[in-house]
């Protein structure tokens, strides 16, 4: 389970090469942003699960 405000490092990079991300929202989607460029994504919490480090 995710928490608000952890950071999670995902296996591949961002485009701006950065692979840690800040969860800003808990729900039934997980909406990310991205620590070096400030983009914010949002993902399912199953597809979310698939692309980080463990």
């Amino acid at each position: 389970m995710y928490t608000l405000n952890e950071i999670i490092k995902t296996k591949k990079p961002h485009v701006c090469g950065c692979n840690e991300w800040k969860v800003i929202r808990v729900g039934a989607d997980i909406k990310l942003e991205c620590q070096k460029c400030k983009r914010v994504i949002m993902l399912a919490s199953y597809e979310l699960d698939k692309k980080i480090k463990k």
